[in-house]
Order: C-alpha cells, then structure tokens, then sequence
C-alpha cells in the first residue's frame, strides 16, 4: 500500500505592520442662498475642528483650529473645500502649522484639494507651514476653477524653528482653469534636496512666500512683472503676469517679519 505525496501547505505572507500616523479628512462645501453664502458641509475629525466665524457681507468664513499636533510622521491629512455657483468662501488658520518628525521617519502628507464653481470666489490663506528638523512632509494642493471663478491663494513657509535646521519638505501646487493647467510648480527644501539652500533658490533665507491670484477682471488690466526689495539679503519679491488672468507673487527674506512687508508692498504694486 502506497501513500500519496501531500504538497506542502503554502506558507502565510505575514502583513507589513501598519505604518503609525492619522488618517483624517475635513470637508467645507460653501452654496449660495439667496443673497448670502451658507455652508451646508463643515466636517472634520482627527486634528481638524472647522469653526464659523463672523461672515463678511455675503462671504462665509470658516477657521481650521488645530486640536492636537501635526502632521506627524506617518499623517495622512487632507482638506476638501469646495465654493459652489455664486458662493464666496473665505478660509484660514488660527495658527501656524508645524511638521514633526513624530514616533516613525516615515513621511507625512498634507493634501488640499479646492474647487470653485462660476462665478464663485474662494480665500485660501491659512497661517505659515513651519518645517521643523527631523520632519518629513509631502504636501500638496490641487485647485480647479471654473471660467468665472475668482481664486486668492497664499502659502507661507518657514524651514526650521528659531536656530535649528529645517526638515524635508516637497510641495506641489496644482491649479487649472475651466479644465486647462494655469499652474503646476514642485519644489523641495530641506535634506536631500539639490541646491535648495543655493543661490538659484533661496540663497540662505528661511522664509519664503507665494501669493496666486486669479481673476478674470486680469484680462482687461493685466499686470506687469515687477522686482521689489533693493537689497537681497533683506529678500526680494517678484511680481509675474501668468497665461491667463493670473498673477503669481514670489518673495524670499531671512524672516516673516521682513517677508510680510514684502508681500504688503508687492500687493500696493499690482
């Protein structure tokens, strides 16, 4: 009596541990009704608690509070708002954002997706993103806009903390218009980053800033290009007419205080 061979039971791959770190999503979603603007959706969870405040005239506005700290290694956070047909939507911060290395050195991403309708206007103009050492972010923005939309867009960056040296930082920024790209940079800072500290970049400084507008009064006035700022060292801005009914604001300094009288002057020059 012969026994018949049994194949050997294949063996279990074992799961990869979960990578530490916050899922977490916050959604605005601004209509209009009658004559002012209302927000049926404000939703959000993890670090995100999304706050009315006073509206100004027909324009909503909405703060996004921080409640614990992020994004950490391993977060994975994003923003949803969306200014529906004739809606005007106004959204900030209440403080600085700080990327942290946090318990892995797994990156984080931050990721904001805006979208605004006809004839609607979005602000986007959060606190300063402020790039602390060990960290490890990939943040990114995609914005769609329709024919008619109006769009106000700042970002604000800081590498590193007050004498210390910044961590890896790569965004993107993303915008189209009535479904044509109008913008798409990538920019990296911090370790591992190629001449991100030279001259072609920032040239030492610690503070940079960009400001996107999109309006199609542009069309009939477009702007011209502009350098502010007679000393480098003290950071310079540039003002840029884009293809389109867009203006792009570019400014580095060695701090916020320096940087913020540019981006004021740069502002009374358009």
């Amino acid at each position: 009596m012969t026994l018949a061979s049994v194949p050997p039971i294949p063996a279990r791959p074992i799961p990869a541990p979960p990578v530490p770190g916050v899922r977490a999503t916050a959604r605005i979603r601004a209509v209009r009704t009658g004559g002012t603007t209302t927000l049926p959706t404000l939703a959000g969870d993890g670090p995100f608690d999304l706050r009315r405040t006073r509206s100004y005239g027909d324009q909503a506005r909405v703060c996004i509070l921080g409640t614990m700290s992020a994004p950490l290694g391993g977060d994975r956070l994003r923003i949803e708002a969306t200014a529906e047909p004739g809606a005007h939507l106004h959204l900030t911060t209440a403080a600085a954002t700080i990327a942290l290395r946090g318990p892995t050195t797994a990156h984080a991403t931050y990721d904001v997706h805006l979208t605004v309708a006809e004839r609607a206007t979005l602000h986007w103009l959060p606190q300063p993103l402020i790039s602390a050492a060990r960290s490890n972010l990939r943040q990114s923005c995609t914005i769609d806009l329709a024919l008619t939309a109006r769009l106000h867009f700042r970002e604000e960056i800081v590498l590193g903390r007050t004498a210390e040296p910044p961590g890896r930082l790569a965004t993107r920024l993303t915008v189209h218009r009535d479904g044509h790209p109008l913008l798409d940079q990538h920019t990296m800072y911090g370790p591992g980053a190629p001449g991100w500290d030279g001259p072609a970049v920032l040239a030492g400084h610690r503070a940079v800033a960009q400001i996107l507008i999109v309006d199609p009064a542009l069309e009939q006035h477009p702007p011209r290009v502009q350098l502010l700022g007679d000393d480098p060292a003290d950071g310079q801005a540039v003002l840029t007419p884009l293809a389109g009914p867009a203006l792009l604001i570019t400014a580095l300094a060695p701090d916020t205080l320096r940087l913020h009288r540019l981006l004021r002057a740069a502002h009374s020059a358009r």
